[in-house]
Formats: C-alpha cells, structure tokens, sequence
C-alpha cells in the first residue's frame, strides 16, 4: 500500500491528540477525543462513487468537506460550546487539504 493514505489516516489521530495535549492541560484526554471523533465527517465519502479513490481530492469533492461547510466549522471554533467539534472539524479539513497537495505534487 502506498505510503500516502496511510500517513494521511495517521494523522487525523496524531493531530488531535497533539493539539489536545498542547493546549487542554489535564483535559487533553476529552479533548482530544471529541477532535478525534470528527472524522465521522468522512461518513459523506459513502455518497461518492467510487467509494473510495486514491486520487480524489476530498475538499469541493464530498458535501460536507466543501467550502461553506468550512466556513461553518471555522464559526463552531468561536463559541466555547462547540469549539472542540470546530477545532477537530476544521484540523480535518486542513489535513485532507494538505493530503490535495500531497497528490497534486506526485
């Protein structure tokens, strides 16, 4: 398997919990699990066909991973209520990002 999907799956728990860890204190552990569990925002790659392409960039692609959707995660991270969804959704959306670069460079 290519190295690319795998660190990109990596990442979206290494992130999280790095960024749980950095700034939540001894409330790293909640924290970092609810940015964790945000990646069942890739539950919208089920509407695509095929379900799964290697060479699929998933921003613009999938609904929720679309630019409006992006900017209502950006408005989550504001209120403290929702700011760890927020935080996660939007970590999510800059790592699939990243993972957009990564195949346009190779």
């Amino acid at each position: 398997m290519p190295i690319r999907p795998l660190v990109h799956i990596a990442l979206h728990f290494l992130v999280p919990l790095a960024v749980a860890r950095t700034f939540y204190g001894k409330n790293w552990r909640r924290a970092a699990a609810v940015m964790i569990a945000t990646i069942v925002i890739d539950l919208d790659h089920l509407l695509a066909s095929p379900l799964y392409d290697p060479g699929r960039c998933s921003i613009g692609f999938h609904p929720l991973h679309t630019w409006p959707a992006i900017v209502l995660y950006g408005i989550t991270a504001v209120f403290p209520q929702t700011r760890l969804v927020g935080i996660g959704l939007l970590i999510h959306m800059a790592l699939d990002g990243s993972d957009c670069l990564w195949m346009a460079a190779f």
